[in-house]
């Protein structure tokens, strides 16, 4: 990858022709660092039929150029697929930098196009910037979230980073904008495909989105069984956000994976974040210690989830929480 490498590059992560809003984050500020050292933005869209897909939106929301790679094997994300067309876009194109959403595909692909590429990956970031000399310029948290790193990889190229969802707000479209679409060539591409996708499906339908929502109820150990998670999705319905959990109630069998919020389930950060009956072991804080607001109501006056709470309850669950989702029915009523 040649020094002079230019461009910046955002993967489109998409479903059913509906991008991610992790994208358009991306997006946005993929903008403001291109502003900042004159070059292009570049939306990468990967698909079997991208027709589904609103082009328009993607240049109205900061990109220059969207970048059309169609193929059969492009129809939903898989490891090879996926890793073999980017790898040849990166090669053909050369852009200076690369922002991924750290979606589930988005943390599975990009380790794989780092170590085919042989260039450094910044992951889970929450903030970038450009320097002039050094190129692109990550911030991530380390250790639980307590401390934020800066992370520079100077030389090799294109520069690597994962975004976190809500890292950065999502742009207004401008639809004064103009911009081009531009087919990418795959002919002659040997793409490896050594996964058979027998069906999607798709879990939690016309639920808000745990990553994406604006308020987030979760419960821990503390509510007990999984019949009581009831209470927990009654007030996460009420607020019209979504419903989570620590590890430790998904490992007990209470509530499905997709709802874990932790080091090794989901990283969320929402407005609101309100923490039922969880103690607030570091695994489970490194997932949601960037909301913007916490609640906590634990029994436990020591829990260490009162440590980084906006707002602490003492009491017993139980109680509160039914209490709180009456007043909150009350007042969107």
């Amino acid at each position: 990858m040649t020094q002079e490498a230019k461009n910046i590059w955002v993967l489109v992560d998409h479903r059913g022709g509906k991008v991610a809003n992790v994208t358009l984050e991306a997006l946005g500020l993929a903008r403001k660092l291109a502003d900042a050292s004159s070059q292009e933005v570049w939306a990468v869209l990967l698909a079997d039929d991208a027709g589904s897909v609103d082009t328009e939106r993607l240049i109205a929301c900061g990109a220059d150029v969207v970048l059309v790679a169609e193929h059969p094997k492009l129809d939903a994300y898989r490891d090879d697929p996926y890793t073999d067309v980017v790898t040849h876009l990166v090669k053909s194109y050369e852009p200076a930098a690369f922002i991924i959403g750290a979606t589930s595909s988005g943390k599975s692909l990009a380790p794989r196009l780092a170590a085919r590429l042989r260039t450094g990956l910044a992951s889970e970031c929450v903030d970038l910037e450009w320097d002039g000399e050094k190129g692109l310029v990550a911030v991530r948290p380390m250790y639980g979230g307590n401390v934020l790193a800066t992370v520079e990889t100077p030389e090799a190229r294109p520069q690597l980073a994962t975004l976190r969802m809500k890292s950065a707000p999502r742009p207004e479209p401008d639809t004064s904008r103009t911009g081009r679409v531009e087919k990418a060539d795959l002919s002659g591409l040997e793409i490896t495909d050594r996964v058979k996708l027998l069906e999607a499906v798709e879990t939690g339908g016309g639920e808000v989105k745990l990553e994406e929502a604006d308020i987030v109820v979760s419960g821990g150990r503390g509510v007990g069984k999984p019949e009581n998670f009831a209470l927990i999705k009654a007030l996460a319905d009420a607020c019209r956000g979504a419903m989570g959990a620590s590890r430790a109630a998904v490992d007990a069998g209470w509530v499905p994976y997709a709802h874990q919020v932790g080091q090794t389930g989901k990283t969320v950060s929402p407005k609101v974040y309100i923490a039922c009956g969880i103690s607030g072991a570091i695994q489970h804080l490194a997932g949601m210690k960037s909301s913007d607001i916490i609640v906590a109501i634990n029994k436990n006056p020591d829990a260490p989830i009162f440590k980084v709470a906006t707002y602490g309850i003492v009491g017993d669950l139980f109680e509160i929480v039914p209490l709180l989702t009456e007043e909150i029915k009350k007042e969107t009523a």
